[in-house]
């Protein structure tokens, strides 16, 4: 069984980016991301939680025109 080559990866991240769109992607990633740290995480079996970092997101204000 062969592994997969570049054109595979390809096809499957454009079912990807057409199934959930592109903004979606990145949210996803971070919580795949996330679990697989917390699984390594309870593999090892250490006691402290790695510190997360807030994520600051910038307000947007909506400015009416005269």
């Amino acid at each position: 069984m062969e592994t997969l080559g570049m054109p595979e990866l390809l096809v499957i991240l454009g079912v990807a980016v057409l199934l959930f769109g592109g903004k979606k992607i990145p949210e996803l990633a971070k919580g795949m991301g996330e679990g697989i740290r917390n699984f390594k995480t309870a593999l090892r079996g250490d006691e402290k939680p790695a510190p997360v970092e807030p994520v600051v997101v910038p307000e947007v204000v909506k400015t009416e025109k005269a």
